[in-house]
């Protein structure tokens, strides 16, 4: 009798914990689901209080939530459109820069062209034919390209010493970012610091590429360099701006 009564209070404790342990699940699974959801409400995007796509969760540097195209919906355009975006800001950083450097160093006296013109005086005065220097650029730009290409594909592949042990140094943490060479203060090394790094870089390039839209409109409108405007614009603040540059807005000169 005792066997009997023990092993029907033992039957009832186990049916209480169970019913007890699938209400409490749900309620934790939920509870998870609201944290989450929580922490992409919180998170900076380009436009406060707006609800991102489901595709971009916050995992990508830089990822604000802006894909008004949808061009980053699918997951291979995804891993496409974020190298090419950080391709591009890397030119503009190092284009931006460059003629930031030769404007200001023209208005201290230096014989430098004017950034749009830059390319056809050193065409000029090229000791090397202007075939040769494209086909000089088309081999070695394609080679890396190329490779670039097949990491893309095959992240990690393009640095397993191929090329003669030239890439040897080259296999980095992940797509886009190759290391070695390209990483000689060893950012990459702190998960910290290079997560950090990442997202400084491709806001200020993202800023560069602004930027060198911005210097061609404005040469195209004033046939001046960014510095010259700059000068021009200091001098007269209300009578010198985008809006009376005699393009942007037709028809207006001054307030």
């Amino acid at each position: 009798m005792s066997m009997l009564l023990n092993k029907s209070v033992s039957l009832q404790t186990s049916a209480k914990a169970s019913q007890a342990a699938r209400s409490v699940a749900p309620r934790s699974v939920a509870s998870r689901r609201n944290v989450a959801a929580r922490a992409g409400a919180d998170r900076p995007l380009w436009s406060p209080g707006s609800q991102p796509p489901a595709w971009l969760d916050g995992s990508l540097a830089g990822d604000y939530g802006f894909d008004p195209l949808h061009l980053s919906e699918e997951p291979e355009m995804r891993k496409w459109m974020v190298q090419a975006e950080l391709v591009h800001a890397r030119w503009a950083m190092l284009g931006v820069a460059g003629i930031l450097f030769t404007s200001i160093a023209a208005k201290n006296g230096a014989p430098f062209p004017d950034w749009y013109d830059a390319g056809k005086e050193a065409i000029k005065t090229s000791p090397a034919p202007l075939g040769s220097l494209i086909f000089t650029e088309l081999l070695l730009f394609g080679w890396v390209e190329t490779k670039r290409l097949y990491d893309l594909r095959n992240p990690g592949s393009q640095g397993d010493g191929s090329f003669l042990g030239i890439t040897d140094g080259l296999k980095g943490k992940e797509n886009g970012y190759p290391g070695g060479l390209f990483d000689p203060m060893g950012m990459s090394k702190n998960e910290a610091s290079f997560k950090e790094a990442k997202v400084k870089e491709i806001k200020n390039g993202r800023l560069a590429m602004l930027a060198f839209v911005g210097f061609i409109a404005q040469h195209h409108a004033t046939h001046k360099s960014p510095i010259d405007n700059l000068v021009d614009h200091v001098a007269d603040p209300f009578h010198v701006t985008f809006a009376t540059n005699g393009v942007s807005v037709p028809h207006f000169t001054e307030f």
